[in-house]
């Protein structure tokens, strides 16, 4: 188990024990990755600071009966991914509008041979080529390399295989590189 891992775990424990102290120092840890997560998502600062305020409130809800404290980090993001697809499919059915399946198809579809990362994606080039995506690509590409969760926890997130992410990893990194070239970056 990592430190964070650790730290985390007693935390969340000191929380479950009444420990209002605790659940600031969660908070204080947690709020900047949580918001950047659901930024990245929905696009808007003002609906980020909503949905990220949901879902400390589903937090503090479900906090007690979390059996695993040092596994909070995919938890809390298991909760921000349900608070954003519920507002997205609220959304969708206000407005009767939605991301082309289409669209997610096509993308996958783009054949690159060239996998091979010529040299490391920088954080910026992430945040940039984020925007170009669909939100399968977006998503999975915020949790590995902006939150810094690993496959395994990521997978846990998503609720898919490793081999899964792996896959929507590959294909997210080759639709960046495009995205990038477009905008003139080198990728």
């Amino acid at each position: 188990m990592s430190d964070d891992g650790r730290r985390d775990g007693l935390l969340v424990v000191r929380c479950q024990l009444g420990e209002r102290e605790a659940f600031r120092e969660l908070v204080g840890l947690w709020h900047a990755p949580l918001w950047r997560y659901v930024r990245g998502m929905v696009g808007s600062p003002h609906l980020a600071d909503d949905l990220a305020q949901e879902a400390w409130v589903a937090v503090v809800r479900g906090l007690p009966r979390l059996r695993q404290p040092e596994r909070f980090a995919p938890w809390l993001f298991t909760i921000a991914r349900r608070a954003v697809a519920d507002h997205l499919r609220q959304a969708y059915r206000v407005s009767e509008t939605s991301v082309s399946e289409t669209s997610v198809e096509e993308a996958g579809a783009v054949v690159d041979d060239d996998d091979s990362l010529s040299g490391v994606l920088t954080t910026m080039q992430v945040e940039t080529g984020l925007n170009g995506l669909p939100p399968l690509e977006r998503e999975v590409l915020i949790l590995f390399h902006l939150q810094d969760l690993s496959l395994a926890a990521c997978a846990e997130v998503l609720g898919v295989p490793p081999g899964t992410v792996k896959s929507r990893l590959h294909r997210a990194r080759r639709m960046v590189r495009s995205v990038l070239a477009e905008r003139g970056y080198e990728a």
